[in-house]
């Protein structure tokens, strides 16, 4: 497979970790933003950012809060800083699939 001449971004927020659509949503929006304000910071290719790990009801009633927000962004900023050193490190870029913590 040909890697594309830019960037191509995919995001993946499954129902059972964020169970309202407008928190999808808001996860969704918060990594395209960070992902578009990295765009001479990370090679051209594939890049898919999948949310791991459940959000907390309990720990953020809201649907859309801005502590939510703000953890968001925080954690994929940390993701792409990881990512960008990465493609630092190998000028190429990733040879295989980078496993997205976060």
């Amino acid at each position: 497979m040909a890697v594309p001449d830019g960037q191509w971004l995919g995001c993946v927020v499954p129902k059972r970790h964020a169970r309202r659509a407008v928190t999808r949503s808001l996860i969704k929006r918060q990594i395209r933003a960070v992902f578009a304000d990295a765009a001479g910071l990370l090679p051209p290719g594939l890049w898919v950012v999948r949310l791991r790990l459940p959000v907390d009801r309990k720990q953020f009633p809201s649907a859309a809060s801005d502590p939510l927000k703000a953890l968001v962004r925080e954690e994929l900023l940390q993701l792409r800083a990881k990512l960008a050193r990465a493609a630092q490190a190998t000028p190429a870029g990733p040879a295989a699939p980078a496993a997205a913590q976060g």
